[in-house]
């Protein structure tokens, strides 16, 4: 289906203005929609279909062009979101029952949407979530059929399926979301939620933690490492090391760091994960891994770690596959660097991380100020990471019940 703003030059009233018209065309058909507007010729610019700057009244018609010509294209976009043929009949006639969307056809759009906003992760777990449904339901799916027993049989089908607890609370989580998101659409028309009686909470368990003690940092910036191993195990130290002493800054967030983010003795940055501005005070040992990696003739926007390359990784997608593929080999080396030092913990990236809040929270700082410094949205997040650090504290204070 095609839009065009026309000037029916064909016709002219007495006061010299012709009508401004809409002209659908579909499948070699036209059909034409009057606008209410008439100008005069000189004041229509047909190529750019558009009025002329020097027309009288002129913001108030194109307002007037502009909301039509907005109206009809959003009712294109919802036929298609439908799944529905985008015809004269279903554009124009307001009694016409709506198709309901087929669930897996909405996820695809919504994933198509998150890859080009860069938001790859999240794609991947919403991929993940619609080839699960489309298993446990090959036919064609409506969001009209998703009730109370859909939900318990399909949450039976993952576990049949062998997925853990978390993994299938995060499959719920995003099917509850793209299912409300549905329903902001006008996609269908919800009689019921099933996600209200439905409790998602019950699929997470908790995780062990995965802290270190202060100690076991000085182990690792002491530890002297196999001359013999790859050459990422030096640069696997420095990241850990760097992350710990920049407040716990996660890897993508080191890794798209910038020159231009350093600003005396802070760094400016912006979490991937909720878009949070951040910002923390270069500690001198975080400022001494920087001064390893500057390279000369830097310009402000490259990058500070030999992570990403501005020249080569420029998609979301490339940046995406690129951080993915060196989290993957600093963590082995890391795992390297833990035993080494005699840790039972496996060491990670996302350990530094846990251990910066951990040391903090024995240190005595309150939670709150530790959830700001990780840029957590509320403080639930934040005591997740903390929950049972304190076991040994406590069970140090169960020696004086008796």
């Amino acid at each position: 289906m095609k839009i065009k703003v026309i000037h029916r030059t064909s016709i002219v009233y007495k006061n010299g203005k012709s009508p401004l018209m809409l002209r659908f065309i579909h499948e070699r058909t036209s059909k034409q929609l009057s606008l209410g507007i008439s100008v005069e010729p000189h004041y229509w610019d047909k190529d750019a279909e558009m009025v002329t700057a020097d027309c009288p009244d002129r913001a108030a018609l194109q307002s007037q062009i502009d909301s039509t010509l907005s109206t009809y294209r959003k009712k294109i976009q919802r036929l298609e979101a439908l799944d529905m043929e985008v015809d004269f009949t279903n554009l124009f006639d307001q009694t016409s029952k709506c198709t309901p969307q087929l669930v897996d056809s909405y996820f695809k759009r919504q994933i198509a949407a998150m890859k080009q906003a860069g938001k790859i992760n999240t794609a991947i777990k919403y991929t993940a979530t619609c080839t699960s449904l489309v298993k446990f339901h090959p036919a064609k799916l409506r969001f009209e059929e998703i009730d109370g027993k859909f939900l318990r049989n399909f949450e039976a089908f993952l576990h049949t399926a062998g997925n853990q607890s978390n993994s299938i609370a995060t499959k719920f989580s995003v099917l509850k979301a793209v299912y409300n998101k549905a329903i902001a659409d006008k996609i269908f028309l919800c009689k019921e939620n099933p996600f209200i009686s439905y409790k998602m909470g019950k699929h997470w368990t908790q995780t062990r933690k995965r802290a270190i003690h202060k100690e076991d940092i000085q182990r690792l910036m002491q530890a002297e490492l196999p001359v013999t191993r790859s050459p990422y195990t030096n640069f696997a130290r420095d990241i850990f090391l760097f992350s710990y002493f920049s407040a716990g800054i996660n890897f993508k967030d080191i890794a798209t760091l910038r020159h231009a983010d350093m600003e005396e003795d802070r760094i400016f940055y912006r979490r991937h994960k909720t878009g949070k501005t951040m910002t923390c005070r270069l500690h001198p040992l975080a400022q001494q891994i920087i001064d390893k990696y500057i390279r000369k003739g830097s310009s402000q926007e490259d990058y500070i770690f030999p992570i990403l390359d501005r020249a080569e990784h420029k998609t979301a997608q490339q940046i995406f596959n690129r951080i993915h593929k060196v989290l993957a080999k600093i963590n082995r080396e890391l795992k390297v660097l833990g035993k080494l030092i005699g840790l039972e913990v496996p060491l990670t990236t996302y350990v530094a991380r846990h251990t910066y809040a951990t040391v903090l929270k024995r240190s005595g700082v309150s939670v709150a100020l530790i959830s700001e410094s990780l840029g957590h949205s509320d403080l639930s997040t934040t005591q997740i990471y903390l929950d049972s650090f304190e076991n040994s504290q406590i069970d140090e204070a169960m020696r004086h019940l008796l």
